[in-house]
């Protein structure tokens, strides 16, 4: 891949109010058949997701999304066409040395397609959409210090042998306020819990942890839980950039809080089926 096909709306209406505009439904007509047709020239049968970002729970239809998951074209084009409406979920979607996609600004959605599918695209006319063409290639993650440990074997002995007493697990499985869910791990359901997790996703733990209901959490990043912690996934509400009230946490029934930064450096990568570790975490380091 080495041209860049950046695909946006001709209406600055559009461009400012994307699918509140009256001509919305005409430019993502357009749109969707533009990548209809790069995915069956890049000869796309399924299209990896990455670098997800979830910041209202999945539609049901979604909600076995996690990166590394191969989408077919269909359900590819209708996540490009909710990401620059806006409505999300959000991600890259990908075939390695084919194409890639991701969403822009103001309706746009940015295509890295090979030199000859972008021949077959110059000299486009349409009625909703322009498209322009640069010599670029995509940008990768920008992990400067990316988590190298896996969650293999001995990760899951170590997380067993503290697990006597509160032992919490967060399974980071994409950004955003809705892209995780807790454990409370012990002994016995160690073995289902890694059975649970899903492949590239950031396991962060943390042992006999301090979850008194402190003001002094307010004020930064933080998860609070539902009391009882019983074993198994726990109910949980992040709170990213703090909160105005204890108050209003506790009268949502969640009484234990944890700060982010009281979560310390344990922490490991879910490998793919084959054992390697092909996420981009940055480190708690």
């Amino acid at each position: 891949m080495s041209t860049e096909v950046v695909v946006s709306p001709f209406s600055e209406l559009v461009r400012a109010e994307l699918a509140d505009a009256p001509d919305w439904s005409a430019y993502a007509s357009e749109l969707g058949g533009i990548l209809e047709t790069v995915i069956e020239r890049s000869a796309a049968d399924l299209l990896e997701v990455s670098e997800l970002l979830v910041n209202q729970p999945l539609p049901d239809r979604y909600s076995g999304l996690r990166n590394g998951v191969g989408v077919p074209p269909a359900e590819a084009i209708d996540l490009v066409l909710r990401m620059v409406a806006g409505d999300g979920p959000y991600c890259r979607l990908s075939a390695t040395g084919r194409l890639h996609i991701q969403s822009g600004w103001d309706g746009a959605v940015h295509l890295w397609v090979t030199p000859e599918v972008s021949g077959g695209l110059v000299g486009f006319h349409g009625g909703e959409a322009s498209l322009a063409f640069r010599n670029t290639f995509p940008e990768p993650a920008d992990v400067s210090n990316p988590v190298k440990a896996v969650a293999d074997e001995g990760f899951w002995d170590a997380v067993r042998k503290v697990s006597g007493g509160t032992t919490l697990l967060c399974e980071r499985w994409a950004h955003g306020a809705y892209g995780c869910r807790w454990f409370r791990v012990n002994r016995e359901n160690a073995a289902e819990v890694a059975r649970l997790v899903s492949p590239r996703a950031l396991l962060r733990v943390v042992a006999e942890p301090d979850l008194r209901a402190d003001a002094e959490v307010l004020d930064d990043d933080f998860t609070a839980f539902a009391s009882p912690l019983s074993p198994g996934e726990l109910v949980h509400k992040e709170y990213p950039g703090g909160a105005d009230s204890l108050s209003d946490v506790v009268s949502a029934g969640l009484s234990l809080l944890l700060a982010d930064a009281a979560m310390g450096r344990w922490c490991a990568v879910v490998p793919d089926p084959d054992g390697v570790n092909r996420a981009q975490w940055e480190s708690p380091e």
